[in-house]
């Protein structure tokens, strides 16, 4: 009875109008918008072509899902060291950045593949026995190593200007503990906004390329696709790229279910069953694969806009839809994407330097809510030797291991030998659903749907 209650409300909320529900999407868009186009900034990617492929990204998930969900997906922080990994190994033969970011486009593709995969396993078998090989002592450590390997490029970028990273990080963390409603879900944006704002003002911005952009263009060019790389390949560095990028996609599906768990509680639906945990993953890696072949970063769902749900107390999907259009037709506008290219560094760094610290903490909470034993000598070698491989390989003289044919990054070997130990070895007591880490991951540095909650 409650669920039918629940689905007459949100047929309700279709009679607020075209004005009310425009309005809705505007906020929708303004909550994932900092976070999506940072990750671009970050990585060098096409800001453009990003926003394209997260509204495009969010309706084909949506049509996936038979228009149930109401999930937004924008740009995944969880393949930044992914894309720098093989940015890094490109570097080494030769390659400038440009050159080596559509290889880890492809790498990003067959992680958004295996997306169908596991989809395919949990409809044959179910979560749980599926992801017992996927345990919190294998993907804590993974999500914390993924923090730490970035940090290195956030101080870099702060050491432009200390007092532009350190203005970012103070609006980040204020908005972030004591703001109230929206503002508490877009933290980043506002750091962004803030810092920008005021390196421009000391006169640190160049907006040369912004006054010298089109107002309208294409989102992106065949040389920054992952097709570009088909005309003369390098098959090692092709190789290197899929083994690095791969294993990580094992910690963002589980993000993903922890984010389809928060839609659900948030608007008392169970989505897991209906439309299904299967369909909603393939949305997800649909619109990774789909995101990365044209040169933008992986995606994934979005936890401020379930905050934005919680807030408005709208959960008609077709909210996140309008957005999902706005999105668009941003992408379509050169210069508005030459304004976020001529971001300082060090509002870049400032932010980051919050974020990657998040991406650790995220693994760290992970662990705890888990309760994973750490008086056990099998979780303290798997967890030992993952940490140490991810940090040490990445800040070790080779930067990767180099088999021949092909080099390793360090994620990608820690999150094989984590992957492969926790298998082999004996003691697996894992069962999904059973601590409250399995359906509370996010990514981004907000305050968790609950808190949202218990504060209204």
């Amino acid at each position: 009875m409650a669920q039918v209650q629940k689905e007459q409300a949100i047929y309700d909320a279709r009679k607020l109008g075209k004005g009310k529900m425009t309005i809705l999407g505007l906020q929708h868009l303004f909550a994932m918008f900092g976070a999506t186009v940072l990750v671009p900034v970050i990585t060098g990617l096409s800001v453009s072509s990003t926003l394209l492929f997260a509204g495009l990204g969010t309706l084909l998930f949506h049509f996936l899902t038979k228009m149930k969900v109401p999930a937004f997906l924008g740009s995944s922080f969880a393949f930044l060291g992914g894309y720098a990994a093989v940015a890094q190994m490109g570097a080494d033969k030769g390659f400038d950045l440009a050159t080596s970011l559509p290889y880890a486009c492809i790498g990003v593709f067959c992680a958004g593949l295996l997306y169908f995969v596991l989809a395919g396993f949990f409809a044959a078998f179910g979560a749980r026995k599926v992801l017992r090989f996927f345990p919190p002592i294998v993907t804590g450590p993974i999500i914390i190593a993924i923090g730490l390997t970035l940090s290195g490029s956030a101080i870099q970028n702060c050491a432009q200007n200390w007092w532009i990273a350190i203005l970012a990080v103070a609006i980040v963390v204020n908005c972030n503990i004591w703001g109230k409603k929206m503002v508490q879900i877009v933290p980043i944006l506002l750091g962004v906004v803030g810092s920008y704002a005021v390196a421009a003002c000391f006169g640190q911005v160049d907006f040369t390329p912004v006054k010298d952009a089109a107002w309208v263009g294409l989102p992106f060019q065949w040389k920054d696709t992952a097709f570009a790389v088909l005309q003369n390949p390098d098959w090692g560095l092709v190789i290197a790229a899929i083994i690095a990028i791969l294993p990580i996609s094992l910690a963002t599906m589980v993000e993903h279910i922890g984010d389809m768990c928060a839609i659900s509680s948030t608007t008392e639906i169970n989505y897991l069953e209906d439309p299904g945990l299967h369909r909603t993953l393939m949305g997800d890696g649909l619109a990774t694969a789909l995101a990365s072949l044209f040169g933008a970063p992986a995606n994934t769902t979005y936890g401020e806009n379930t905050g934005v749900l919680n807030i408005t107390k709208v959960f008609d999907p077709r909210v996140i839809r309008i957005a999902a259009i706005f999105a668009i037709i941003l992408s379509f506008c050169p210069k508005f994407a030459a304004l976020i290219g001529a971001m300082p560094a060090a509002t870049i760094g400032g932010v980051s330097l919050v974020l990657y610290g998040m991406i650790s903490a995220v693994g760290v909470r992970n662990i705890v809510e888990n309760q994973v034993d750490f008086t056990s000598s099998r979780n303290l070698i798997i967890a030992a030797l993952i940490l140490v491989l991810a940090i040490g390989i990445k800040y070790g003289a080779n930067d990767a291991i180099d088999l021949g044919f092909t080099k390793l990054s360090g994620l990608a070997v820690a999150a094989l030998v984590g992957i492969f130990l926790n298998a082999l070895l004996p003691g697996n007591d894992y069962v999904f659903g059973k601590g409250q880490g399995d359906t509370a991951m996010s990514f981004t540095p907000r305050k968790s749907v609950d808190e949202v909650a218990k504060e209204e």
